[in-house]
């Protein structure tokens, strides 16, 4: 195998990371909407908290982003 070839397969592995982040969202805004449905009352607090980890979640996706490029590039 070549470098390229290398190179692609390493962008592929390093994509198959964002599989973690994606489903963490997913998670995260499921389990926020079943909070709010059962404490209404709560929806201010429950929404923050819920936007806070889905940029930290999404932060970790970004950083997977940057590697499958700096990979490409170098």
């Amino acid at each position: 195998m070549d470098l390229a070839t290398v190179k692609l397969w390493a962008m592929g592995i390093a994509m198959l990371a964002m599989i973690g982040p994606a489903i963490g969202i997913g998670m995260i805004g499921a389990k926020a909407a079943e909070a709010i449905g059962r404490n209404p009352e709560a929806t201010s607090k429950i929404q923050t908290a819920m936007i806070l980890a889905i940029a930290f979640t999404e932060a970790v996706a970004i950083y997977v982003l940057v590697v499958a490029l700096i990979i490409k590039f170098v």
